[in-house]
């Protein structure tokens, strides 16, 4: 995989989303043409009660959350995200992931540190990505393919959940994820080419 520079995207909050392959799929679905902050609010509002009527009960209603997320948020995921508000989507996708990668975790006996740790790679690629477009050097978007996005990554736990491989699929994330993140970023920083500094030289 190239450690190059990734052109500079046509909207910094889309860059900001972390759409996986099958969000992607959805926003082109509609063509750019769904508005993304109602989605997101909608998909952020039924996982949420999904969540909780699948923790706090006895069923498995919880693992159905990713999908209607996906179904709702990621149909705004090709739109260019230049309203008023749509700045909100990328806080509330990542609200609706930490809050699932949680609850799921924690209502399914995953050892806390093993949750936190998912968490982590997770936050750090996120806080990566934020702190690389601010300083113009750009994620590639193979990045957030392989690191299967905020959709992949709740299809994967819910995948989890209904075999009953709850822990061993955070195992497979944190091991993963982190291996992914920080190898790719630490190989992209390196790849920048040194800003030109003029030599000073004594008068």
């Amino acid at each position: 995989m190239s450690t190059e520079m990734a052109p500079v995207p046509y909207s910094t909050v889309v860059a900001y989303r972390d759409d996986g392959l099958l969000a992607r799929g959805m926003g082109q679905m509609v063509l750019g043409q769904l508005p993304p902050l109602p989605p997101a609010l909608a998909g952020a509002f039924v996982t949420g009660v999904l969540l909780l009527v699948g923790v706090a009960g006895s069923d498995d209603l919880a693992v159905f959350a990713p999908a209607v997320a996906l179904l709702l948020a990621g149909s705004g995921s090709s739109h260019r995200h230049d309203g008023r508000f749509d700045w909100l989507v990328p806080p509330i996708l990542r609200l609706t992931e930490y809050v699932f990668i949680a609850s799921v975790g924690f209502a399914r006996g995953v050892p806390p540190l093993l949750v936190l740790a998912v968490l982590g790679a997770v936050a750090f690629h996120h806080y990566d990505t934020v702190y690389r477009v601010r300083q113009q050097v750009y994620p590639p978007q193979w990045v957030s393919l392989a690191g299967l996005g905020w959709d992949g990554r709740m299809l994967v736990i819910a995948a989890g959940g209904l075999i009953g491989a709850v822990t061993a699929d955070y195992w497979l994330l944190a091991i993963y994820l982190w291996t992914l993140f920080v190898w790719e970023s630490v190989t992209s920083w390196f790849a920048v080419p040194r800003r030109f500094v003029p030599a000073v030289t004594p008068d």
